[in-house]
């Protein structure tokens, strides 16, 4: 593993000056920052006088050997494939509003009829999509999974420049290797009950690097502690800059070769960026209790745990995610009233206990601080830099 150096006060790496000019947040992270896993990428996006954005990447500690459990963050991708794979089967009358009826036929697996959480009630790709970027639904994931299938997600990721993406199982599922590989049939149907397409179950033939990283010194298994570390074998993993790259190609379509860039329609892209920024009570359909889904939810950077927004003026397009301790956030944030964008995507480990499974991760007294203040520390550089902006999107 790379070991990280004291930080430069003098360095012209921006992300390093915000972390060392903000002692008081970050001593703790930046003392010993490999305990925590930290990795970092910061993106300063200028405007020519074209209006065309011009970028600069900055990273702290980038280190694809240092695996990370991606957690949520892989919903991200599968929401885009969703959308590509709709567009490229190319049948009449099959769009992101068709009803998806998800059947069973394997052991261990759902058959879903209906989606309650939608005001319709209809098992869509839309509604799921939604769900994953407005709440982080784990089912809603799981449902697109299932619909692209192993197969297609390692092809279709591999062909846009991502080919050490792994994503290999549904989540919060307990299922082995093997149920993993075996999806769902799935059919699609329009609002009078006719039959549009169907897509019979699909046993994947993917072959994966094994993801054979063991971590800490514990872990809790059927209420024992097991003093062994605890072992990502056969888990999922993505790097931190293909989710910020990801994200990006969806932001700026224009700046990424066709071939690097998700098949989607100018419609496609407007949906998903207005879920992927939007608060859960600006959704008119799903419609979610603020009380539970407050509006920074699933906004961590700039606003970390907060109940309240912080900066309301600011728009957040993201993907959050946490498990196992690992604390993430891939971000584009834009402040149009000072003429501010950049894209920020951070992680760390909130495990400092070294166990596993627990139910026992500082997100609330380490993770979430960081990510809100790493947010707030880029956020006032971004205010004090002088830009090359002549217009915001």
């Amino acid at each position: 593993m790379t070991h990280a150096q004291p930080l430069d006060l003098t360095s012209s790496n921006p992300l390093h000056q915000a972390l060392s000019n903000n002692p008081t947040f970050f001593k703790r992270i930046t003392s010993n920052p490999d305990s925590f896993r930290v990795q970092i990428i910061y993106t300063q996006i200028d405007r020519n006088k074209r209006n065309k954005p011009l970028f600069k990447e900055y990273s702290y500690r980038l280190n694809n050997q240092e695996y990370f459990y991606p957690a949520s963050t892989v919903k991200m991708p599968i929401a885009l494939l969703a959308l590509e794979k709709i567009n490229e089967l190319g049948i009449k009358g099959l769009t992101r509003n068709s009803i998806m009826i998800t059947d069973s036929a394997a052991t261990a697996q759902d058959h879903v009829y209906n989606q309650p959480n939608a005001n319709d009630g209809a098992p869509t790709i839309e509604n799921y999509i939604k769900q994953i970027f407005l709440v982080s639904d784990n089912d809603a994931f799981n449902r697109l999974y299932e619909f692209l299938g192993q197969e297609y997600i390692q092809r279709k990721l591999a062909e846009k420049g991502y080919p050490d993406v792994i994503i290999r199982h549904r989540l919060q599922l307990s299922r082995t290797t093997e149920q993993q590989a075996i999806t769902n049939p799935v059919k699609f149907y329009d609002t009078a009950g006719n039959l549009i397409y169907e897509q019979p179950a699909q046993i994947s033939k993917a072959v994966y690097e094994a993801t054979n990283v063991s971590l800490g010194k514990g872990f809790m298994k059927g209420g024992k502690l097991i003093n062994e570390p605890f072992s990502f074998l056969n888990k999922n993993r993505i790097y931190l800059q293909d989710l910020h790259h990801i994200l990006q190609s969806v932001i700026f379509p224009e700046k990424f070769p066709k071939k690097n860039r998700f098949n989607l329609t100018d419609d496609d892209y407007a949906f998903v960026k207005k879920y992927m920024h939007i608060y859960p009570r600006e959704s008119e359909s799903p419609i979610y209790d603020p009380a539970y889904y407050w509006d920074t939810y699933c906004k961590f950077l700039l606003q970390g745990s907060e109940k309240k927004t912080l900066y309301p003026n600011v728009k957040i397009y993201n993907k959050v995610g946490d498990a196992y301790g690992f604390l993430l956030d891939v971000a584009y944030i834009t402040d149009p009233d000072n003429n501010i964008e950049f894209m920020l995507s951070a992680v760390i480990s909130c495990n400092t206990d070294g166990i596993y499974n627990d139910d026992k991760y500082e997100y609330d007294s380490l993770g979430f601080p960081f990510l809100r203040d790493l947010g707030i520390a880029i956020y006032q550089q971004e205010l004090q830099r002088k830009n090359k902006l002549t217009k915001n999107k």
